[in-house]
């Protein structure tokens, strides 16, 4: 039994590698990341102005038409 076990060992060695890495690049962008971004990053983008409501409204089309 233990001839077969052994036979599988470098199978789950290196699923376990590549979960380790998985996991690393998972957890990295977190740790790398600049969490404090500059007010011109933050401020209004071409238009000119900051929004002023959600995205996420009802829009009513006949604008467009």
């Amino acid at each position: 039994m233990t001839g077969i076990l052994q036979n599988y060992l470098p199978l789950v060695v290196f699923i376990a590698v590549a979960g380790l890495i998985g996991l690393v690049l998972l957890i990295a962008p977190f740790v790398v990341a600049f969490q404090q971004p500059d007010p011109e990053k933050l401020s209004a983008y071409e238009c000119g102005f900051n929004a002023f409501d959600d995205a996420r409204m009802k829009f009513d089309v006949r604008f467009y038409l």
